[in-house]
């Protein structure tokens, strides 16, 4: 089944300077100007909107080859594919040989998941809820929360990720930590993509930010805490494997980099763009590669700059979810609350024939956890990877956005809550705005997101997850 008024689309991207097919439900593009760059594949259910801009985004960044030496020789977009603010698309993948592209991951360096479980029944969550919600919204909103720490933990942070901040707890615990289980942290480190850890340098962290950078922060934009209950469980030997059954409650975390990724984001864009050689014209695209054949020296130091800035983001959703689990057992007491997993969705990683960057898209090797939130008033999906080499070993990271947070504020004025979703939804947050920007009509319907890829053997489902309360900063 085709899409309707295909060739009439066709022609209209076409006028656009985009090559564009269609077939089984993936559109392949790439730019008319550029015939030697790789054809994009973008899969979608076929009642998704097809978004010129996201598509011309997608194009470009395929096209992207440093003159030195570099290209890209894979690219594809996930099912919850749209335009991205800064000129990449969100859900693009792309495979470099011979270069890297910063302005690919943007600033939101190691934005990622993680998932807990806990072994409440709905009922005694909410007999204490009011009580639960007032401690978070302090350690969440008012800055309550202690997580103070040295200046050597502060470094072992950005130069380790979770393993050199434990081994610095370990030696000398500070604000709340002293009341957490490092023991069961420690443990717990195996159910982190990359165990927590990559290649950094504490020297690259913003000297600023070294003291205090702003740990156990949610951020804005999409991301959030939401306290969520095991709807239905569909591979039971697996969701067993992984401690997670039927009825339990659970809590998913979407934090990233915050200001140490802006920073270093925004730092490498810069320099590659003024790497570039002189008197070469800029790309059209305005997205500049690092040539490991022109820069080695600056490819090594983008991707120890991006490590750093990912080892705090695995640190910050860590925090932010201790500091929930702390909560719990203060409010419900004996409650253990276990790791099911964490993975990023923005980021490099050495694969494939060089490096593989997904931005807004996480990886999906074969046996691997992977965690697809919904909306806040839709479901939530926890998978596992089927390792498809056609998509990059990747899987989405959500619905995708239909409308823009300006779009979503301006209907907000007129619509009803039943309009935007917001009948019957929890969100715990201190600006309206936020509830508005972030309701359920702003994205696209997660279960043809998570159907298509089913369908495409990219990951399998074994837990479907339904919301209880989100906090949105």
């Amino acid at each position: 089944m085709q899409p309707k008024n295909l060739k009439r689309l066709l022609r209209a991207l076409e006028r656009q300077g985009l090559d564009v097919t269609y077939n089984n439900r993936t559109y392949s593009v790439r730019l008319v100007n550029s015939p030697d760059a790789p054809v994009a594949e973008v899969l979608l259910p076929e009642d998704f909107p097809v978004e010129a801009k996201a598509l011309k985004q997608l194009a470009n960044l395929a096209s992207v080859r440093h003159p030195s030496g570099g290209c890209v020789c894979r690219a594809c977009g996930t099912p919850d594919f749209h335009p991205g603010d800064a000129g990449v698309a969100i859900g693009s993948i792309v495979e470099t040989v011979g270069q890297v592209i910063p302005g690919a991951v943007g600033s939101d360096i190691n934005c990622g998941m993680r998932l807990h479980v806990v072994d409440l029944t709905m009922e005694e969550f909410l007999a204490k809820r009011d009580q639960f919600v007032e401690k978070m919204k302090g350690d969440y909103f008012f800055g309550t929360r202690d997580v103070t720490m040295t200046a050597d933990a502060m470094r072992s942070l950005f130069q380790y990720g979770v393993p050199g901040w434990l081994d610095a707890m370990l030696v000398q615990p500070t604000g709340s930590v002293v009341k957490s289980d490092l023991q069961q942290l420690a443990q717990e480190s195996d159910r982190i993509f990359l165990g927590g850890s990559m290649d950094g340098d504490w020297k690259l962290a913003p000297e600023e930010l070294v003291p205090d950078a702003g740990l156990a922060t949610i951020g804005g934009g999409n991301h959030f805490v939401e306290v969520q209950r095991v709807d239905k469980v569909e591979n039971r030997p697996l969701a067993h494997a992984w401690g997670v059954h039927e009825g339990q409650l659970a809590f998913m975390i979407h934090s990233g980099s915050r200001n140490v990724g802006k920073y270093i984001g925004g730092m490498w864009r810069d320099k590659a763009k003024a790497a570039w050689q002189k008197g070469l014209k800029y790309p059209d695209s305005q997205i500049f590669p690092l040539s490991t054949h022109s820069h080695p020296e600056l490819v090594a130091s983008y991707l120890q700059a991006e490590a750093t800035a990912a080892n705090y983001a695995f640190v910050n959703r860590l925090l932010l979810a201790e500091l929930l689990r702390l909560r719990l057992r203060e409010v419900y007491k004996d409650v253990e609350a276990p790791l099911v997993y964490d993975l990023p969705h923005n980021i490099t990683l050495p694969e494939g024939q060089g490096w593989v960057t997904r931005k807004g898209a996480c990886p999906a090797h074969l046996g691997q956890p992977v965690i697809i939130p919904g909306s806040m008033g839709a479901y939530s999906y926890l998978m596992v990877g089927k390792g498809n080499p056609a998509f990059c070993n990747s899987a989405s990271h959500g619905a995708g956005r239909i409308y823009s947070r300006f779009d979503l504020n301006r209907r907000g004025a007129s619509q009803s809550e039943a309009e935007l979703g917001l009948t019957g939804i929890d969100c715990i947050t201190l600006r309206e705005e936020r509830r508005i920007e972030e309701a359920p009509a702003a994205y696209k319907p997660i279960q043809s997101v998570i159907d298509v890829q089913v369908e495409a053997e990219m990951v399998d489902v074994v837990a479907r997850l339904s919301p209880v309360l989100t906090f949105k900063a």
